[in-house]
């Protein structure tokens, strides 16, 4: 439906003679002519999915689509754009997708909601603890000291802290993320655990900002 509606409003727009260069995901089509731009503009779509798989270092992955379809390819710059370099399989997804000749790329995204949480998978740091305990944590502003996917961990330090903070694989996941690179600005709730301190929960910069 929403497809349907995008279509609409770019032959509506046209019509009234409105400013064609301020239509959402237009940012890069101001050198069109008008003809060219409402033909862009018709193969945009709204899309609701899940990731099927993103690799950093590739620079790239796919989104599922909830409606089917073919796979959307959602660019490491469009995810950044969002405040994120990386995103977690299966988390869900809402975007801006364009039809071009070589597929269907995604242009912007609007949510991302990390995957549910495994009842398999529970450090037992946590295994005591409850969410609304994790949640009553500061979030604490950090950046990454390293971090290796192979190995399923990495360490981070809170600004104004020299004491290292434990990362698990997993909780980059259960917040929606799946990999960190070094330097890369965080924001943490930290707690005691097991292994010292460690991350609780982990967001990105930007996400963490706007909440």
């Amino acid at each position: 439906m929403k497809c349907k509606y995008l279509k609409y409003e770019v032959y509506f727009r046209l019509k009234i003679g409105s400013e064609i260069r301020h239509t959402k995901g237009l940012k890069n089509s101001t050198n069109h002519d008008g003809n060219e731009v409402a033909e862009d503009l018709g193969n945009m779509c709204q899309v609701r999915g899940r990731v099927k798989w993103f690799d950093p270092t590739k620079g790239y992955g796919f989104v599922v689509s909830d409606e089917g379809g073919p796979d959307i390819l959602l660019h490491v710059n469009v995810l950044r754009n969002f405040g994120q370099s990386s995103v977690a399989d299966g988390a869900q997804i809402e975007l801006n997708a364009h039809r071009t000749e070589r597929g269907v790329q995604a242009v912007e995204i609007f949510s991302i909601i990390p995957p549910e949480r495994s009842e398999h998978v529970v450090l037992s740091d946590f295994a005591e603890l409850d969410l609304e305990t994790i949640k009553t944590a500061p979030l604490e502003p950090a950046r990454v000291k390293w971090f290796d996917k192979s190995k399923g961990f990495g360490f981070a330090n809170v600004f104004g802290r020299n004491e290292d903070v434990f990362l698990h694989i997993e909780v980059l996941r259960q917040s929606g993320l799946s990999e960190l690179q070094p330097g890369e600005a965080l924001a943490m709730r930290v707690i005691d655990g097991k292994r010292g301190k460690m991350a609780a929960e982990v967001l990105a910069w930007e996400a963490a900002i706007k909440d």
